[in-house]
């Protein structure tokens, strides 16, 4: 049997206009969701929800990522932009002299970088505050 409280997830609150409660989802499992009215009962539900993916995986003989493997990403995603932000992507990559793909990889990852930077001085700030 599986230690399914290895595996990581990520919860969210949902809006009103999403039907309200919380939202759970495992990064190893795109297919994985559930939720409920607390996180506590959303947690409870992805459980569920996450044994029956499991199992669905092994009796369709595909394997079940490992926990904390992050799942199975291609590495490939398509983004419409509008018109001019293409140009102005275009443009930038051609000064820089590298492609568009790895300038807004570049981009990305920057951005990310510094969300999460964000996030880790507003909960060490939150931490100290105790």
């Amino acid at each position: 049997m599986r230690d399914l409280t290895l595996y990581p997830f990520e919860i969210r609150p949902l809006s009103q206009a999403e039907g309200g409660g919380y939202l759970i989802s495992y990064t190893d499992f795109t297919e994985c969701i559930s939720d409920g009215e607390t996180p506590e009962e959303a947690i409870h539900n992805g459980k569920d929800a996450l044994l029956e993916t499991i199992a669905a995986l092994e009796e369709m003989g595909l394997a079940v990522p490992e926990p904390g493997s992050g799942g199975s990403y291609s590495g490939r995603f398509i983004q419409r932009v509008p018109k001019s932000l293409h140009a102005r992507l275009a443009l930038r990559a051609k000064q820089e002299g590298v492609s568009m793909n790895a300038l807004v990889t570049t981009f990305l990852a920057e951005s990310l970088g510094m969300r999460e930077g964000q996030a880790l001085v507003s909960a060490a700030g939150a931490l100290n505050r105790r």
